[in-house]
C-alpha cells in the first residue's frame, strides 16, 4: 500500500527538497503541498493523505491551529509536525493539538522517512530523546497546575511513568518483569481510561498530572 502525503510548509525549496526525498521512497508519494495552516486544512479535506508533514510556523494560520482542525475532523490519518527548533516551545501544543509527533528539519533523511512510516501505522514518535526534552521543558516553563489522574492501577502507573520515559514496549516489560502482550494490554487501557489518542497523548497527560516530574 502507497502511504499519500502532504506537504505543508511555507517555504518552497523545503517543500521541494521533502518531496523529491520522499518521492523516492518506495511505498512514498506526496500528492499535495500547501504554503501555510489555511491551504494545509483545505487540501486535507480534498485529498486525505494518510501523513500530514506540518511546519509550525507559516503565514495566515499557523502549523498548531491547522493540526488541531485537521487532527479533529480527521481528514489526515495523522499528523507529523517539523520544526527548525530543538527547543520550540510551539511544539508542545501541536501534540496537544493532536499532532503524533515531531522531528527535526535536519534530521537524518532516514529518520523523516521513518518517521512518517511509524505514525502512518498509528503510532506515535516518541523515539527521538528531543520529545521527552521538549515536553518536560515547556512543562517546567509553563507551570502547569496538576491536573489529578482518574482511578489506575498502580501497574497501569507504572506503565504510564515509563511510557512518560520513552520505553518502548520491550523495554517496559523487561523493566516490569512481564510479557510485552501485557505492557500492550496496560496501555490500551491507559489509553481508554486518560482519553488519549496515542503514546504522545499519555506523555502529555502523565506531565500534566505530575505522575512524572521534568528532569528526574
Amino acid at each position: 500500500m502507497t502511504l499519500r502525503l502532504l506537504l505543508a510548509d511555507d517555504q518552497s525549496l523545503v517543500r521541494a527538497g521533502f518531496r523529491k526525498l520522499l518521492d523516492g521512497e518506495d511505498g512514498l508519494e506526496v500528492v499535495g503541498e500547501a504554503a501555510d495552516g489555511v491551504e494545509a486544512i483545505a487540501e486535507s479535506k480534498r485529498l486525505r493523505p494518510d501523513v500530514v508533514l506540518m511546519d509550525i510556523r507559516m503565514p495566515r494560520l499557523d502549523g498548531i491551529e491547522a493540526t488541531r482542525r485537521v487532527s479533529a475532523d480527521g481528514s489526515a490519518g495523522a499528523v507529523l509536525v517539523l520544526t527548525t527548533y530543538d527547543l520550540d516551545e510551539y511544539v508542545f501544543q501541536a501534540l496537544q493539538a493532536g499532532a503524533s509527533g515531531f522531528l527535526l528539519k535536519d534530521s537524518p533523511p532516514d529518520d523523516l522517512i521513518s518517521a512518517v512510516r511509524v505514525v502512518a501505522r498509528g503510532d506515535a514518535l516518541l523515539a527521538p530523546p528531543i520529545t521527552r526534552r521538549l515536553i518536560a521543558e515547556f512543562t517546567a516553563r509553563q507551570g502547569r497546575t496538576r491536573d489529578p489522574l482518574p482511578e489506575i492501577s498502580a501497574r497501569e502507573r507504572e506503565v504510564l511513568v515509563g511510557v512518560a520515559r520513552g520505553l518502548t514496549n520491550a523495554e517496559l516489560a523487561s523493566s516490569l518483569h512481564i510479557g510485552e502482550a501485557t505492557v500492550k494490554t496496560h496501555i490500551s487501557n491507559l489509553l481508554m481510561k486518560l482519553a488519549c489518542r496515542d503514546r504522545v497523548q499519555l506523555v502529555v497527560r502523565a506531565y500534566e498530572a505530575g505522575v512524572v516530574v521534568p528532569g528526574t
